[in-house]
């Protein structure tokens, strides 16, 4: 049996934390800035680090198991 929890979970906030898909921190204009489809290097960074955050109280701190 294998474990789909860590893998579900981080294709998730990937997808959900990809910079200027959703929202953008820092924005360009102002400082959340919502689909706008654009990205800089600040917001690339923001992104990074609440990703590894996240990733990191799921995965370590919760430990989720799915097994299929």
């Amino acid at each position: 049996m294998i474990d789909w929890a860590p893998a579900i979970i981080a294709t998730a906030l990937f997808a959900l934390l990809c910079p200027g898909g959703i929202l953008q921190m820092p924005g360009r204009q102002r400082p959340v800035d919502f689909m706008n489809m654009k990205t800089s290097f600040a917001s690339m960074l923001v992104h990074a680090i609440i990703y590894g955050l996240l990733l990191m109280l799921f995965l370590i701190i919760l430990q989720p198991h799915l097994y299929v």
